[in-house]
């Protein structure tokens, strides 16, 4: 079993950064592919970031590209999302997200990941 837990969302107005964190408990974080999904309101959750066993960064978003960045701290367990330059078309519920134990690969598809946090808020607004 994996337990994730999302913090550090919060209300920000424009141009202004966060930094989102994603705690994992049940398990070494570097057994599993981590990404980053958001979901705006009224629309369907996509894939933002993803960072796979072997360390490899893939971004499946291309509007927050140079203003997002995923990280971990394998000796914390625990994963992050760096955001900078926050618009207002940034806000949503933002959830992280573990593959299965044997596939270490990211992948743009939330199906593929098994195990989830409840998500955290992210408001960008003047």
């Amino acid at each position: 079993q994996l337990q994730l837990v999302e913090s550090g969302g919060g209300l920000v107005q424009p141009g202004g950064s966060l930094r989102l964190s994603c705690a994992a408990s049940g398990s070494s974080m570097d057994d599993y592919a981590r990404g980053w999904f958001r979901q705006a309101p009224g629309k369907e959750r996509e894939a933002v970031l993803c960072i796979s066993r072997s360390g490899l960064s893939t971004n499946y978003a291309d509007s927050v590209k140079g203003r997002f960045t995923i990280s971990r701290d394998n000796a914390k367990n625990t994963v992050y999302l760096q955001m900078n330059s926050l618009k207002p078309e940034d806000t949503g519920v933002y959830y992280c997200a573990a593959r299965r134990r044997v596939s270490g690969a990211c992948s743009r598809n939330a199906s593929d990941f098994i195990y989830w946090g409840r998500g955290t808020q992210v408001t960008v607004a003047s």
